[in-house]
């Protein structure tokens, strides 16, 4: 038996192998699931097994996962193809007979009525209806989110967002990632659905407050019409088709659909979620 993570050299699957090492699981019961093993040569040289498998070619997956693994599906990152991805990595978890498919998707689950959950939404019930042993990690907003864009904010002076006076309570990556290590090798969490997010919901005003505070430059928020927030989106660069999620995410935002703060993340990973602060701090260090 192995603790399976695919996506294994995105930003969270690593930090989710990071965490299972950190916890004292040995490095050869953890598989990783990749799509190129070079970039992931450096967990074969701890010991991690790399299983190579790609969502989009579902016969390559038939070799990904064994009896008795413990799985953490890692959602895809490929916007409109993620339920055809996913229905080959569950069709390909059951048919091994894994004794655990966990998933990571999205705050609120069913209720979550914004455009970017359509996808999570849809997995979820293929997870059901498939009868695998399941943990459903619905992970809220990953602080760096905003703090891996702070060159823009701190050149123009401004967090823009159609978000109003809207809460966001988001965590580091990392304390999701702590809390997929700690379903994948504790008991207990069979059959359980988690909605994942940090101790504290902050505005707009304020992380642009916190960012002005840190840096020692002047940051305002600046609360923008959802069209005008879209010509901005595309000017810069982003595809039209992931500019309009960003507005409709916002648009949640508003609405208070990232605010939950039901204290699950922080029972999980067994301390306070990592702090707004301390992410922001953190992302001014690297830049």
């Amino acid at each position: 038996m192995s603790i399976v993570i695919t996506g294994a050299t995105g930003h969270l699957g690593r930090l989710v192998v990071e965490a299972l090492l950190a916890d004292g699981v040995p490095a050869h019961g953890i598989a990783a699931v990749v799509r190129d093993k070079e970039k992931a040569a450096d967990l074969a040289e701890r010991g991690v097994e790399l299983r190579v498998a790609d969502y989009d070619h579902p016969e390559t997956l038939a070799g990904a996962f064994e009896a008795g693994d413990r799985v953490l599906l890692v959602s895809g990152n490929e916007v409109g193809r993620r339920v055809a991805q996913h229905t080959a990595v569950i069709a390909a978890a059951k048919a091994a007979g894994v004794a655990q498919l966990a998933y990571t998707g999205i705050l609120g689950g069913p209720d979550a009525d914004f455009d970017l959950a359509d996808e999570h939404r849809a997995t979820e019930r293929l997870i059901l209806d498939s009868g695998l042993p399941y943990t459903l990690l619905r992970n809220g907003w990953y602080t760096e989110n905003y703090t891996d864009h702070l060159a823009p904010v701190l050149e123009h002076g401004a967090v823009v967002a159609n978000a109003g006076d809207g809460r966001v309570a988001s965590a580091a990556r990392a304390d999701y990632a702590a809390a997929a290590a700690a379903v994948l090798t504790q008991d207990g969490h069979l059959g359980t659905a988690y909605e994942l997010s940090g101790d504290t919901a902050w505005s707009f005003t304020e992380y642009a407050a916190e960012v002005a505070r840190q840096s020692g430059r002047p940051i305002a928020y600046t609360d923008v019409p959802a069209e005008t927030h879209l010509s901005i989106l595309t000017g810069a660069g982003v595809p039209a088709p992931f500019a309009a999620i960003l507005v409709d995410v916002d648009r949640a935002i508003e609405r208070g659909r990232l605010a939950g703060t039901s204290g699950d993340l922080a029972r999980l990973i067994g301390r306070p979620t990592t702090p707004l602060a301390d992410t922001v701090a953190e992302a001014l260090r690297r830049l």
